[in-house]
């Protein structure tokens, strides 16, 4: 098969969703399935709807994939693809990528699901062309990857680049992980609607308006229901949303002072419901970070948007082929 001809089946394996795409070596998505994980069904019932999701695709296209890439939110042991610990799966030392192949019959690669979406970046998104970047997503959590000298950072134990647990304030809040300050404890999506919900306990006059839109009920506050508060101009809301700006500016120097990229890509749910913010977050690096690591650095949204992971897992699958093909 000619290398334009290659194709591979993209899969992020979520906590509340499975997203199965069939990719061709380009990075375009052809097709698509989602599914609902319900990990509370167990391992083998959710590798079940997975496989026959991508054996759907894959009698769909009519011809064999490379193989299958796996994004899953989670530790990886990369050489055998075992899923040490998933908290959103529940899963401990679950052997993943031998139980598809056998399944499947094909060559499986398994990663986090961060780094699949880097990956996914770097070689079809914001990333092209770039050999030194650092992919930087906000979600409800945070997480991010790192392209140094062209290769994705790894790193001892397959951990590298847990960037929202970066330190950027020694005195801040507590974060999910047990640290104390935290990129994400600042500004990820669960800790913008904690601290909301807190502030507004503590001053319900301030908080009203953002109570009001929670439907009087402050565990129902959300980080969307913040960044629409904000853009209405809700005092308490456009702090909170200030808050996070600062932190995601100060995590960012700390990041760009380290790794030097050329380009620092901003992607994930809060950046894309609040697009206007990689601009005051590249004012803020520019100001802050060393001059000669900022004189030439672009920050730049992401451009796969919720498609980053299943390309990037996809383009994982086809590098493998590749040099499988290579070595034979």
């Amino acid at each position: 098969m000619a290398k334009k001809d290659l194709w591979a089946i993209g899969v992020d394996l979520g906590g509340t969703k499975i997203e199965v795409a069939w990719v061709d070596a380009g990075g375009t998505v052809h097709q698509r399935l989602r599914r609902p994980t319900n990990p509370e069904r167990g391992p083998a019932a959710v590798k079940s709807g997975l496989i026959a999701a991508v054996r759907e695709l894959w009698e769909d296209a009519g011809s064999s994939p490379a193989g299958v890439g796996v994004g899953v939110a989670g530790q990886i042991e990369p050489r055998q693809g075992i899923v040490r610990f998933s908290p959103n799966l529940g899963w401990r030392d679950e052997p993943f990528q031998a139980d598809l192949h056998q399944a499947l019959g094909i060559p499986i690669v398994v990663t986090n699901d961060v780094r699949a979406a880097t990956w996914g970046e770097w070689l079809h998104g914001a990333g092209r062309g770039c050999a030194d970047l650092v992919c930087l997503f906000v979600g409800t959590g945070i997480g991010g990857g790192v392209v140094s000298g062209g290769q994705v950072l790894s790193g001892c134990t397959n951990s590298a680049a847990e960037l929202g647990h970066i330190t950027v304030d020694i005195n801040g809040p507590f974060c999910r992980c047990g640290n104390r300050g935290c990129l994400e404890a600042l500004a990820g999506g669960w800790a913008i609607a904690q601290h909301a919900r807190e502030a507004v306990q503590t001053n319900p006059a301030a908080g009203a308006y953002l109570l009001k839109m929670a439907g009087d009920e402050p565990e129902s506050i959300t980080a969307q229901i913040v960044a629409q508060a904000a853009r209405s101009g809700d005092p308490l809301a456009v702090h909170l949303i200030e808050k996070m700006v600062q932190a995601l500016i100060t995590g960012a120097v700390s990041l760009v002072n380290a790794f030097n990229p050329c380009r620092f890509i901003l992607g994930g749910g809060i950046i894309e419901g609040m697009p206007h913010i990689v601009e005051r977050i590249s004012q803020g690096v520019k100001q802050q970070a060393l001059a000669i690591a900022a004189e030439p650095l672009q920050i730049l949204p992401a451009q796969l948007h919720q498609d980053a992971g299943v390309v990037g897992a996809a383009a994982l699958a086809i590098i493998a082929a590749l040099k499988g093909k290579r070595e034979s």
